[in-house]
């Protein structure tokens, strides 16, 4: 059968030129392209996505005009050796895959292609005379509509010179190339903090060190009870210190003399200028490091925010480190909850310039001030309604909003009735809160209609259900001008659950899309400590 306008054979010495030899993949891969050329209208511009990156690309790139070099060929690895072509515009077209129930009534093309037997048994003129006699029976065809994000090409974004390589690179992929980011796919050994990557220093031994300058902080550990610097750097040493730095492990020390020039930045000098990009609204920090370290605390009380991307960019460069913590961490006035250093001594001048621009023009932490939110609390239960058990809901509730400076404005209890639901979220609202807490109602009980109540009081940008245990069945979204958060009943038995890890954001005035939600998981199964100490725990971090 032939491929197109060629014959079996002519295309197998083209796929020889092309492949370096005739692959049974490039073989079968140009029959499905014929069988999706044959389906799309003549004239039409068109595309291809290939879902492997094994021969398949080759016949693509042989028989249209379509190549990765111009973007007219996109290769999704999916593992499944299939093809599209569709229409560059309207994303309509055709997919051509290995049909493995066809694949049957041709064994030798069956046994190699499911690797049923070892290239040294494979009959290879047997297998490319089936392939030849096969064609494109051996596929299937199906219609298919591109997802519109592979449609078209995106904008043509600035170039920049990295600053760390000299390379030039897309303006989009940030402060450094996406290679000096940590993506290069080889070992770059100057990336590797070693002996020979550290300036020279002047080295005596400790009798000889007096009247010598200290050229950075000398550490004393007395174990159990204290550890910080015995010595600063630029201190000047006395004849009274020479027991003191040996009493500390210190019998040969660096002086401050020949230091080196500007191809080297020393650790203070370092850290300081990291620190002022790091450190955003609601955060201060020491001028005068400690051991070539540099700790952030919260200049009010607030939520911690922090820029992921770049702690991440940051701490992929070489001989720096920033320790936070976690994101969401209600931070009181004075607390640290950060702390950056320079690791070396001295940093090359190339180290320092790729740690400075992974931070981009900052900042990286944000102390975001929590407003005193003007709480209404609706407990939905029939039960509780009509007084058959004892509202618990509310004084749980209100303690937790309280301890975070909210006032609670309204509350109220209805049953469950969609209709009144509807009504008592509306009187809250008309009294002035900016927060309700609904509660109970939330799961899949027939009797539970909290969502529909609020829903028909126009809840809006609705998320509901996060991998939390417990709270999995919380809801949060927007009514009017006010946040809205389900909390589900298993708050009434679980002092802390999924509301106290998103009220935090809420009220630091974070809208929580789905990614944030998902972002709980890691950390979110709670592990019920007969003596809770959130936030001092794991949960939700």
């Amino acid at each position: 059968m032939n491929i197109g306008q060629y014959t079996f054979e002519e295309f197998k010495e083209k796929a020889r030129d092309f492949h370096g030899y005739p692959a049974p993949g490039l073989l079968i891969g140009a029959y499905m392209v014929e069988m999706a050329k044959a389906r799309i209208p003549e004239g039409t511009l068109f595309e291809a996505m290939v879902e492997t990156g094994k021969c398949l690309p080759d016949a693509v790139q042989l028989l249209t005009l379509c190549s990765t070099g111009n973007n007219w060929m996109k290769v999704k690895l999916l593992g499944r050796y299939a093809l599209s072509l569709y229409d560059k515009y309207t994303g309509e077209g055709w997919r051509v895959y290995v049909d493995h129930e066809k694949l049957k009534a041709w064994p030798e093309i069956m046994e190699w292609f499911m690797k049923l037997k070892p290239k040294a048994e494979q009959d290879t003129e047997l297998l490319f005379s089936q392939i030849e006699k096969a064609g494109d029976a051996i596929c299937s065809i199906e219609p298919v509509r591109m997802h519109p994000k592979y449609l078209g090409h995106g904008p043509m974004t600035g170039i920049d010179v990295c600053p760390v390589c000299g390379e030039p690179y897309p303006a989009s992929d940030g402060a450094i190339c996406r290679g000096c980011q940590g993506e290069a796919p080889y070992v770059v050994l100057e990336n590797v903090s070693c002996e020979e990557d550290a300036p020279e220093l002047r080295t005596v031994p400790v009798d000889k060190a007096v009247g010598e300058k200290a050229v950075h902080d000398m550490t004393g550990i007395t174990p159990g009870e204290s550890k910080g610097p015995e010595f600063k750097a630029g201190d000047v040493f006395t004849a009274g210190d020479v027991c003191r730095l040996q009493r500390i492990g210190k019998f040969n020390v660096y002086v401050d003399s020949d230091l080196p020039k500007d191809e080297w930045v020393h650790e203070n000098e370092a850290v300081k200028a990291f620190a002022e990009r790091i450190a955003g609204p609601g955060v201060t920090w020491s001028p005068d490091p400690d051991e070539g370290k540099i700790n952030f605390h919260a200049e009010r009380n607030g939520m911690l925010a922090i820029d992921r991307d770049a702690l991440e960019r940051f701490n992929l460069a070489p001989d720096v480190m920033l320790a936070t913590r976690h994101y969401g961490s209600v931070i009181p006035e004075g607390k640290a909850m950060a702390g950056c250093r320079a690791i070396p001594l001295y940093m090359s001048r190339q180290s320092f310039s790729r740690a400075l621009t992974a931070l981009g023009d900052g900042p990286l932490l944000e102390i975001k001030p929590m407003r005193a939110a003007k709480v209404g609390i609706l407990v939905t239960g029939t039960e509780v309604f009509q007084g058959l058990i004892e509202d618990k809901f509310i004084p749980i509730i209100s303690s937790k909003v309280i301890k975070l400076g909210c006032e609670v404005a309204a509350t109220d209890i209805v049953p469950d009735d969609r209709t009144m639901i509807t009504g008592s979220v509306n009187r809250l609202l008309d009294a002035g809160v900016d927060l309700v807490v609904t509660t109970a109602g939330m799961s899949v009980d027939p009797d539970d209609v909290t969502r529909a109540g609020l829903l028909d009081a126009g809840l809006e940008n609705v998320l509901y259900g996060m991998p939390v245990l417990p709270g999995t069945m919380s809801l949060v979204g927007r009514i009017r001008n006010a946040q809205v958060v389900g909390v589900p009943a298993c708050a009434l038995f679980y002092k802390t659950t999924s509301f106290d890890l998103i009220l935090p954001r809420l009220l630091a005035g974070e809208e929580l899309g789905r990614k944030d939600l998902a972002s709980f998981a890691e950390g979110g199964f709670c592990m019920n400590c007969k003596t809770c100490s959130f936030p001092k725990c794991p949960f939700g971090k």
